[in-house]
């Protein structure tokens, strides 16, 4: 590291799969840039640790299916080995209902939501609604709405009330896989396939430096880190919308850009691999699949890498993450083991390892999955800050046309803003103003 004046076209903020998406778009180009990291690892919120028996695991950002062609392509170009989810046998909803109402409670919740996102968001009835207020409107069984509350609270993990009607059915619209989400992981974890990317940037992408001010203005940036200052022509900031706007601009950005900062929340998620002697809910006829009716936004599934390799993902999510936070290991454990077993079984109990990861207001990230807008009047927030104010350029998965919040969204979020930044370099006008 280096405390003498350095200067590079373009610096990019956060090696979130969103920053490598644009470092490597502009390595092709051959663009000069840096991308720096506030954290000692690549991958934001796709993050890999090692459990009790050493082996590594995905604590943050996992799975992935054949509707997410970028990081599927890029997953078959690094050679990982894709892991299908085990999903023979019974979904369990718990407290447990008959096979019948459990089939139409499910299909009772998917018609709600498919019925929300046959609303227009700027359809004018919904101005100023949250989930919460129109779900209450809706004339459902108490049972589908249920369904319905903890699948919502479960993948966006916040509370509904918080969540605008109109933000929910855009950012739904875009999530447009047919098949399961949860369809894959990768055997090597997704934080390897970051790692890989982070490889490939060499001495252009540096850890541990955290950026604290930003200056900028018509001539270009000034990237102020703990080790120096970076001049650049520009700045992308590939971090989350909530994490963005904590940063030190100087000038202040304008009004309505700093606004449109402001009106993210960071979603609140605890995340749970629990290891096993062995897939004792195959044995039962289960897919390891567990929704809890009376718990929304707790949800668990099989996370067997192999036969030898027996585990359970458990999600808390939203509202009762942020309840459960305030346990100590020791009971957050007791908790989870009590509704493991009352799901299924006495063998739920037998655990070999509990690796938890609380996501709540991390520190590099503010949470997880991803940032919502809890602003019901922030229409144009995005439109806002992927407009930006050149030369300071923002872009995050959030901001996605598709899979917002998904390491899919963060690549594609990542390649379309850095092919704008190359549209500006590469410009008559900018090429001239450099002297090239």
């Amino acid at each position: 590291m280096t405390s003498e004046l350095e200067r590079a076209d373009v610096v990019i903020v956060g090696a979130g799969f969103t920053g490598l998406s644009a470092a490597l778009e502009l390595k092709q180009a051959g663009i000069g840039f840096l991308l720096l990291e506030a954290r000692d690892r690549a991958g934001g919120r796709v993050e890999a640790v090692r459990n009790g028996f050493g082996e590594r695991i995905d604590s943050g950002g996992q799975f992935l299916c054949e509707d997410m062609p970028e990081v599927m392509a890029l997953a078959k170009a690094r050679g990982k080995t894709f892991v299908a989810t085990y999903v023979e046998g019974d979904f369990i909803t718990h407290p447990p209902m008959p096979a019948r109402d459990a089939k139409q409670t499910y299909h009772g919740a998917m018609a709600i939501r498919e019925r929300m996102n046959r609303i227009e968001p700027d359809d004018t009835s919904i101005e100023g609604m949250s989930v919460a207020a129109w779900l209450e409107q809706q004339r459902d069984p108490i049972d589908a709405k249920t369904a319905f509350r903890s699948m919502i609270e479960g993948l966006w993990c916040l509370p509904m009330d918080k969540v605008p009607l109109w933000y929910l059915i855009d950012n739904d619209r875009r999530i447009t896989n047919e098949v399961p989400e949860l369809q894959y992981s990768l055997r090597e974890t997704m934080q390897s396939l970051a790692e890989d990317l982070a490889g490939d940037l060499g001495d252009r992408m540096r850890l541990n430096e955290p950026v604290t001010r930003i200056e900028h203005g018509p001539q270009g940036v000034r990237v102020v880190t703990g080790n120096g200052v970076i001049e650049a022509r520009h700045v992308l900031i590939a971090l989350p919308p909530a994490t963005a706007a904590k940063l030190d601009f100087a000038p202040a950005l304008p009004t309505r850009l700093a606004t449109a900062l402001g009106v993210w929340e960071s979603g609140a998620v605890i995340k749970i691999l629990v290891r096993y002697p062995r897939p004792f809910w195959r044995e039962q006829g289960l897919s390891g699949m567990v929704m809890w009716r009376d718990l929304p936004g707790l949800f668990a599934c099989d996370a067997s890498k192999d036969a030898e390799h027996a585990a359970l993902v458990v999600f808390i999510g939203g509202p009762l993450a942020l309840r459960w936070r305030g346990l100590s290991k020791t009971a957050l454990r007791a908790e989870v083991t009590a509704r493991l077993q009352d799901a299924l079984g006495p063998d739920a109990g037998d655990m070999l390892d509990f690796s938890s990861r609380d996501w709540i207001e991390d520190r590099w990230s503010g949470g997880a999955y991803s940032d919502l807008i809890v602003d019901v009047t922030a229409r144009d927030a995005e439109r806002t800050m992927l407009a930006g104010a050149p030369p300071v350029h923002f872009a995050a998965s959030e901001l996605s046309p598709s899979f917002p919040g998904y390491v899919e969204g963060a690549i594609v979020a990542g390649r379309i803003a850095s092919r704008k930044i190359l549209a500006l370099l590469q410009s008559p006008i900018a090429t001239s103003a450099s002297g090239s």
